[in-house]
């Protein structure tokens, strides 16, 4: 059994999606909302939605969220700018789209 780490945000007052007034990110296999210095994910359960913050960057200097890290020495697993590392394949593992992948860091949106 995996457990799964919830930070649930503030309470929102309006549903995040196209035209919400929040930037958007695709971060792997979900939608991360940039909004007022937080990245918060939709997080649908039994009982509705809510919104979770988004994973920050594990690396020793970084305080950023994965969806946005930049650091050019990363080396967090779920940080968005990690690069497929597929034969022929030159994109990074959150945009990756290879049929045949065999990158241990893509996560490929079903």
């Amino acid at each position: 059994m995996t457990t799964v780490e919830h930070a649930p945000a503030e309470v929102h007052r309006h549903t995040h999606g196209p035209g919400c007034g929040h930037d958007a990110v695709v971060h792997r296999d979900h939608v991360d909302y940039l909004h007022d210095g937080h990245v918060h994910r939709e997080h649908v359960t039994d009982d509705g939605v809510h919104y979770d913050e988004c994973d920050k960057c594990r690396c020793a200097h970084c305080a950023d969220s994965c969806a946005q890290c930049v650091c050019a020495d990363c080396d967090c697993p779920t940080c968005n700018h990690a690069m497929c590392s597929c034969n022929g394949c030159a994109d990074a593992c959150a945009n990756c789209n290879c049929a045949d992948c065999t990158c241990p860091t893509c996560v490929h949106a079903a």
